[in-house]
């Protein structure tokens, strides 16, 4: 019994070489595979190596549970896919947030440092205004950057009621900042 358990190790060390190599042979035989997808999606070459690379790191994480290695090339594609979406989303957002704030900046931007600083202290004393909760959120989300993933995590709400109070913060903030557009 004693020999066959300090053998064990080594019949599991040659199964794990085994998928390796064979994870490895099926990348190589769908090298491209994963970026195509991903371009396809994104049209930004350097997110589409980013998502490619993240698909061959999960494809290896997962691999040992694939079932049917012939449709190894399929699932790729459906990870990369999902993935390129997923940050299609996430740049989406970003990008809308971004505007949103752009929207705003012009008011506040200005070559005299007392006026900027004026500004940022009127748009700080409304923030203040806010209830506590609706402050936390949008000072997470709103000056933090963090999702609403992060904010509903951080503060153990529902993401539906962070989305809820990040609107209503938006509309006070908007209402009591309404003179300095």
């Amino acid at each position: 019994m004693q020999e066959y358990v300090h053998r064990l190790p080594d019949a599991l060390t040659g199964v794990a070489d085994e998928l390796d190599a064979e994870f490895e042979r099926l990348l190589v035989e769908s090298s491209t595979l994963a970026f195509r997808v991903a371009f396809g999606v994104l049209r930004q070459r350097e997110d589409a190596e980013d998502v490619a690379q993240e698909a061959f790191i999960r494809a290896h994480r997962s691999f040992r549970r694939l079932r049917d290695r012939t449709r190894f090339r399929a699932w790729l594609v459906r990870l990369t896919w999902r993935l390129a979406i997923d940050r299609q989303r996430t740049n989406r957002r970003r990008a809308k947030r971004d505007d949103e704030h752009g929207r705003l900046t012009p008011t506040i931007a200005s070559s005299d440092p007392a006026i900027v600083n004026e500004r940022t202290n009127h748009v700080w004393r409304a923030i203040d205004a806010l209830p506590e909760k609706l402050r936390l959120p949008i000072v997470l989300a709103g000056i933090e950057g963090h999702d609403i993933d992060e904010v509903a995590r951080l503060l153990r709400l529902p993401q539906g009621t962070v989305k809820s109070r990040l609107f209503h913060a938006r509309e006070r903030m908007k209402e009591s900042l309404r003179w300095m557009i």
